[in-house]
């Protein structure tokens, strides 16, 4: 449970882990929520992959994907108004199952956080160049670095307190949401008047899924189950919002609807543009397009692409942060990570760490090999299967005998329990998948290498917290 606020001799007002109190409101919290997922470069991402796979049914892939994400949601909800601790996973499913299993928990968030960075400073870095000069995107050492610049910046910005934070991506949120309308706005003109060859009107069977291939179905829930990811920074920032038992809950499932409804109005537009997806094109599809419908004002969307990677790219070090800084409270990690800045609030040793740690990892898969690093992006989603599906199940437990109520019981059991479910579906899922050689750029002994990386990486979490728990017993004794 929190403790009372307290006052520093500047006077601000601090929560337990001397963080800034009461700095966030529902909207804000909203916007880094939604920043946190990326959702344009999301869909620049992924929404080709849906098509080719799915065709007209894209847009109800989207809806299904969407589900067992706001089941996951819900549990967080539920979790965070009994016990708001910007820990989340890490702190309930400790309480729930232990704090061996509340550790490794935390370390699959924290890993998700630090190998998505990279990802976002390479498409960042990338896109700077396309935007700026084109030859240079292919350069490199020069989007490397690029990259770095960017990682570096968003950790000095989260360094500077919330309140910049906040502010910087309310700002991006908008130029986002502008380029995205903007495409949107030009995109229905021109199925209007026909002035694409080979576009389709929309119809409403897209969104009968019993009329999908069920394993092109399968696959694109799959893909689009983790475009979902980032919503979760919302409960992270529990500690520094104004009511911290429900603003962040709030935040978390209003900012999934409208992430649902972006996802859903874009994979109508681009399904029908691109006459249901019946080429197959699995390129980066929603660029494409914009080129076809926008002519000279495409690089809007690249532009809101970019915007999208930089916002993801602050607001994905500040729950990774705050994730790490709660662990040390509690005594999972060293004390230095839980150091807070006296004068601006932040966890600045947690907050370098991770920024450090996001850098590190770019450089140096880059310089071993540009394939490891996009196989390393790959596991990704095990990571995020594997926190998410703990938090279900830690919802699910604590609550076992408290929930009173068909709204509790369905709020607190029974939906993170279907959550949890899904993720575990989705993580042997992915495994499956990652398995296979052909899925990714390299291999181990006939295994694919996103599946051999993320699980070393998970295992490699094991010694590590055998190693601190064994040096803090042996401190406590020597006391």
């Amino acid at each position: 449970m929190s403790a009372a606020p307290t006052t520093t001799g500047s006077g601000a007002v601090t929560g337990p882990k001397g963080l800034a109190r009461g700095k966030l409101g529902l909207a804000g919290s909203t916007a880094l929520g939604i920043a946190s997922t990326s959702p344009v470069y999301s869909l620049a991402a992924t929404l080709g992959l849906v098509i080719a796979a799915c065709g007209p049914r894209t847009p109800v892939v989207m809806v299904l994907a969407f589900v067992p994400m706001l089941f996951i949601a819900v549990a967080y909800r539920e979790l965070n108004a009994v016990d708001p601790d910007c820990g989340t996973t890490f702190t309930w499913v400790s309480r729930a199952f232990g704090r061996r299993t509340g550790w490794m928990g935390g370390w699959a968030m924290a890993l998700a956080g630090i190998i998505v960075l990279a990802n976002l400073a390479l498409v960042a870095g990338q896109y700077l160049w396309l935007l700026i000069a084109p030859d240079a995107a292919e350069n490199t050492w020069l989007v490397t670095g690029t990259g770095v610049v960017f990682i570096a910046v968003m950790t000095w910005v989260n360094r500077r307190g919330i309140d910049v934070g906040q502010r910087l991506q309310w700002a991006m949120t908008i130029l986002q949401y502008a380029g995205l309308a903007i495409f949107a706005v030009v995109a229905v003109g021109a199925l209007a008047t026909g002035a694409v060859p080979g576009a389709v009107t929309p119809r409403a069977d897209w969104f009968n899924p019993l009329a999908a291939d069920p394993r092109g179905l399968g696959y694109g829930v799959l893909l689009s189950l983790f475009i979902y990811w980032g919503w979760d920074t919302c409960l992270a920032l529990n500690e520094e919002t104004r009511d911290p038992r429900t603003i962040p809950g709030r935040a978390a499932v209003l900012s999934s609807v409208i992430l649902l409804i972006t996802y859903v109005l874009l994979a109508v537009l681009v399904t029908a543009l691109t006459g249901a997806g019946s080429d197959g094109d699995v390129a980066d599809v929603l660029h494409d397009v914009s080129v076809q419908v926008m002519g000279p004002w495409a690089p809007v969307m690249l532009v809101a692409v970019l915007v999208s990677v930089v916002a993801s790219t602050q607001t994905t070090i500040l729950p990774t942060a705050r994730g790490t800084l709660s662990m040390a409270v509690q005594g999972a990690l060293p004390d230095a990570f839980a150091r807070v800045h006296p004068r601006f609030l932040t966890p600045t040793f947690s907050t370098t760490v991770v920024g450090g740690a996001a850098i590190a990892w770019f450089v140096v898969m880059t310089a071993v090999s540009t394939d490891l690093l996009a196989d390393s992006i790959a596991a990704i989603s095990l990571f995020i299967a594997v926190y998410y599906a703990l938090t279900g199940l830690a919802c699910a437990w604590l609550f076992r005998r408290d929930a009173v109520g068909v709204r509790q019981v369905l709020a607190r059991i029974v939906l993170p329990l279907a959550g949890a479910v899904a993720m575990i579906v989705a993580l042997i899922a992915t495994a499956v998948g990652l398995a296979d050689p052909a899925s990714g750029f390299t291999s181990v002994f006939g295994v694919g290498g996103g599946l051999v990386i993320g699980v070393v990486a998970l295992l490699a979490g094991l010694p590590l917290m055998a190693a601190w728990y064994a040096h803090r017993r042996a401190g406590q004794r020597a006391d």
